[in-house]
């Protein structure tokens, strides 16, 4: 069974370091939040829209490990891909990878199939429920049927 996932890339930037060049732990977070909300814009969905709809999605948990460091001027990328799904909550799973040494140029966010390229730095989840604006819990197969929809196919294709 192939997997297919958001593949977004970017640069370790200067100011995401230590001194020794090390991206601090706390970036990848941003990272995956990146990576997430480039895979729903990309999938038709920007959050934006979700917004103008009445939906917000907040994060309930997020874990990270980190296997490697990332370096300045890396290319990186994020690999995303819908984890779990149900009316209410969404959970996301994530890798961030090195893609080539600094200097290498980025190419185009892209839908990956099966494995992604690159050594595995750091992997996580984040966990997302459906709010309201008045941030009460709503499900989203009968306050946004069309969203429930989207989502569900983007989880398929991202759990083939």
């Amino acid at each position: 069974m192939k997997e297919f996932w958001h593949k977004h890339n970017l640069r370790v930037h200067y100011k995401q370091t230590d001194q020794m060049g090390v991206v601090h732990h706390a970036n990848y977070v941003t990272w995956f939040e990146i990576g997430r909300t480039e895979m729903m814009r990309s999938n038709g969905l920007p959050y934006s829209k979700m917004e103008s709809m009445g939906l917000m999605l907040p994060v309930l948990d997020v874990q990270v490990k980190y296997h490697k460091p990332a370096l300045y001027d890396e290319a990186i990328g994020v690999f995303t891909k819908i984890k779990s799904q149900s009316a209410v909550k969404l959970e996301f799973y994530y890798e961030a990878r090195r893609l080539g040494k600094a200097g290498t140029p980025l190419s185009r966010d892209e839908s990956i199939e099966g494995e992604p390229e690159g050594e595995l730095l750091a992997s996580g989840t984040s966990l997302h429920m459906w709010l309201d604006k008045s941030w009460k819990p709503v499900r989203l197969n009968s306050r946004a049927p069309e969203v429930y929809e989207l989502i569900q196919n983007i989880s398929i294709d991202s759990n083939r």
